[in-house]
C-alpha cells in the first residue's frame, strides 16, 4: 500500500477544486502542473478503469490497453504509447461518441489537451502525439473489438487487428504490467 504523502497545500493559488490521488497527493484537474503528475497514480487509476465504459464482455483496463499500445509502436515512441491515455487517470475515460460529438466532449477535450501537455512536460515527451500512436491505437481497438466486444454490430474497420488474442488482466496484474513497462522504458518510480 502506498503511504499518504504530506503535501503543503497551495489551494488558494490554484484554479478549481482538487482531488486526492492514490498516492496521497492533491491534484487540480483544471490547473495541473507537471510536479502533480506521478506514474504510480497513473498506473493505479488506469488499472481500475474499464475500457468502453465497461461495456466489454469482461473487465479490461485502460492500463492494459496502454501497455499493449506501447508494445505495438516503434520503441522510440513506446513511452508516448504507454502514456497516451494517462490524462484519463485524472479525468476518466469518456466514451468516444461523447468525447467527439457533444458540447461536453469539446470541453473535455480542452481540459484533456492541457493535461496532456503537462504530462508530456513531466515525462520529457514531445507535445505532438506521434503518428505511430494513432495507428497503433486503431490496431489495438480492432483487436479489442474482436476479442472483447459482442459481435453484433459492424464497426468501421480502421485497421487490421493483432494476430495475438487479448487475455484480460485483473486490475492488480494490469497495474503491475504498467509499472514494469514504465520502468523498462526508463521511468523511475
Amino acid at each position: 500500500m502506498v503511504q499518504p504523502v504530506v503535501q503543503e497545500s497551495h489551494a488558494d493559488m490554484r484554479q478549481g477544486d482538487w482531488m486526492q490521488t492514490y498516492s496521497g497527493y492533491q491534484f487540480w484537474p483544471l490547473d495541473p502542473m507537471p510536479e502533480d503528475v506521478h506514474i504510480l497514480d497513473i498506473a493505479h487509476a488506469l488499472s481500475n478503469q474499464c475500457r468502453f465504459a465497461g461495456h466489454c464482455r469482461t473487465f479490461y483496463s485502460v492500463a492494459q490497453h496502454s501497455v499493449i499500445v506501447s508494445q505495438v509502436v516503434p520503441l522510440h515512441d513506446a513511452l508516448w504509447g504507454l502514456l497516451h491515455d494517462a490524462a484519463e487517470a485524472y479525468l476518466v475515460d469518456l466514451p468516444r461518441p461523447l468525447k467527439r460529438h457533444s458540447e461536453m466532449g469539446r470541453l473535455y477535450q480542452a481540459i484533456e489537451g492541457r493535461l496532456v501537455h503537462v504530462i508530456c512536460e513531466r515525462f520529457g515527451l514531445p507535445t505532438d502525439e506521434p503518428e505511430s500512436i494513432r495507428l497503433a491505437d486503431d490496431v489495438v481497438l480492432m483487436t479489442e473489438k474482436r476479442d472483447l466486444m459482442p459481435g453484433i454490430y459492424k464497426w468501421s474497420e480502421v485497421a487490421e487487428p493483432l494476430s495475438e488474442n487479448i487475455l484480460c488482466l485483473n486490475p492488480i496484474e494490469a497495474e503491475d504490467q504498467f509499472i514494469l513497462r514504465a520502468e523498462k522504458l526508463g521511468l523511475t518510480l
